[in-house]
């Protein structure tokens, strides 16, 4: 399959579609609870699900309907899964306070990370060294895998919940979004194996909640989700001329070298969960509690496909479109 796209979310359910023609040509049940966040691994063969407490791995090439792995170890929702560069271990993030990183091939916990508080998010680092959380409390923390502690702590607003995080694929940026609707910034800069942090810009991105922050694949565009029912891209060069087409009700003060706003994608009803961006990050994918997720052409600004077929939220999308390897 050249083209891997799935969504999940409330209904308990896992959909995969035809993203060209916006037929759902396989779905599988998850009966237990609900979806909260999906990952494609990346040679395409499995696609993990975070639901309540576990970890699902699913064959992507099988019919099979039941997974082939389940990942058990926390203790509350697991909001936040993704997987090593070549698929030999995963991270995982938890409700429950915890990051975890597991071995794929048997599922066994090879380290475990306490943030003593609800984790929100979780990234790897580009250098396959560290790994990236944030949490309900407002805290960023790295986590260095080989030191096997915590390196930085960033708390851009005290007490306000950091909802999530991205690093550039170039490892040259980390970004994160919070319930202020803010956006922090950082520079990442690495010598002599030491990651060093440096901040770029903040800014307001939305009047409500952050509920997803993606730095695209060629670190040129800034995907943001809401809770104010938008998404929007942000043009990751400060000195990118402003290109803002049919909202006038968007915030117009902002810090001195935030992201210019490209556009903002303003056709979902309700909360937009999630985003996923294409490999060749000229396409985005939406996921939002209106049922929907839906295909924007970035370019026109245009949505190109709908997918219906979920009947509550879908609050999770995973594409992946990369060249088979």
């Amino acid at each position: 399959m050249s083209v891997i796209l799935c969504t999940a979310g409330y209904d308990h359910t896992i959909r995969f579609w035809e993203a060209l023609s916006g037929i759902c040509h396989r779905t599988i049940q998850h009966p237990e609870s609900q979806v909260n966040r999906l990952c494609i691994s990346p040679d395409k063969r499995y696609l993990a699900a975070a639901g309540s407490q576990k970890v699902k791995l699913f064959d992507i090439r099988s019919s099979n309907p039941s997974p082939v792995m389940t990942f058990a170890g926390h203790t509350g929702n697991v909001t936040g899964v993704t997987f090593h560069c070549e698929g030999k271990w995963m991270v995982t993030c938890s409700e429950d306070g915890w990051v975890k990183v597991w071995q794929t091939k048997d599922g066994s916990i090879q380290r475990s990370y306490d943030h003593g508080i609800p984790v929100n998010d979780v990234v790897i680092h580009p250098n396959q060294g560290e790994v990236i959380a944030c949490d309900r409390g407002g805290n960023v923390r790295i986590w260095d895998l080989g030191e096997n502690k915590c390196t930085h702590q960033l708390v851009p607003e005290e007490d306000v919940s950091v909802s999530s995080v991205t690093v550039a694929s170039d490892g040259t940026l980390l970004c994160a979004g919070n319930n202020s609707g803010n956006i922090y910034v950082w520079r990442m800069l690495q010598n002599r194996d030491i990651t060093s942090l440096i901040p770029v810009t903040s800014f307001q991105a939305h009047t409500a909640y952050v509920t997803r922050v993606l730095l695209s694949p060629d670190v040129r565009h800034l995907a943001t989700c809401s809770a104010d029912h938008n998404a929007r891209i942000w043009s990751v060069d400060p000195a990118a001329p402003h290109n803002v087409k049919g909202n006038e009700n968007l915030p117009t003060e902002r810090n001195p070298g935030a992201f210019p706003l490209e556009s903002s994608l303003e056709s979902h009803q309700r909360w937009v969960w999630d985003c996923a961006f294409s490999a060749d990050s000229a396409y985005l994918v939406t996921a939002s509690s209106d049922h929907y997720a839906r295909l924007w052409e970035l370019g026109t600004q245009a949505v190109i496909r709908q997918y219906n077929g979920h009947h509550r939220g879908a609050v999770c999308v995973a594409l992946n479109d990369y060249s088979e390897r």
